[in-house]
């Protein structure tokens, strides 16, 4: 039993480090697109750390609304600015699959580490400790946390209008 737990600390860390190092790429990252795949990676790592906290709930969520529908988001926004003369110019020359081979073996690694999990009925058995139904999380969200969601969604509207406002072009019909 003390090995399984051990097993689950160790792909949780491995998760961890898998979003940890996903997320500096997108940040340092040079390339809008490979910024994106890498918080896709990011996100999902995120995702695979929440089920090995016993959430599966979260983890679903995660997947579902983040790395779903979010970045739908972002990507819309990406290709709404389009792609100016100082990223095309700094973007990188080879078209070839290098460019994204990092992400590809993060997202590779996260495969593994997920049918690992999976394909262990003992760790599988120990994770399944705290269901919570979505009609749990519905009556906390719209209920003593109604505030906090109202405000997010506000949030997330000001983001969207001010990307709207820095991205149009000026008045005289001319580039940003």
């Amino acid at each position: 039993m003390f090995a399984n737990v051990a097993s689950i600390e160790g792909l949780f860390y491995f998760a961890g480090l898998v979003a940890v190092i996903a997320s500096l790429k997108v940040v340092t990252g040079n390339n809008t697109v490979h910024a994106l795949l890498y918080l896709v990676v990011s996100l999902l790592a995120v995702a695979v750390c929440f089920y090995l906290m016993g959430a599966p709930f979260a983890a679903g969520l995660e997947v579902i609304v983040y790395a779903g529908a979010i970045l739908v988001l972002f990507v819309f926004a990406v290709l709404m600015f389009g792609l100016g003369a100082d990223e095309t110019k700094n973007a990188p020359k080879s078209k070839s699959l290098a460019n994204m081979m990092g992400a590809m073996l993060l997202a590779a690694a996260l495969l593994v580490e997920i049918v690992v999990i999976i394909n262990n009925a003992e760790m599988q058995h120990s994770l399944q400790a705290n269901v919570i139904s979505s009609k749990a999380v519905g009556i906390m969200l719209y209920g003593p946390y109604l505030l906090a969601v109202e405000i997010a969604s506000f949030l997330l509207l000001s983001g969207l209008l001010a990307g709207y406002h820095y991205a149009k072009p000026d008045a005289t019909g001319g580039d940003l």
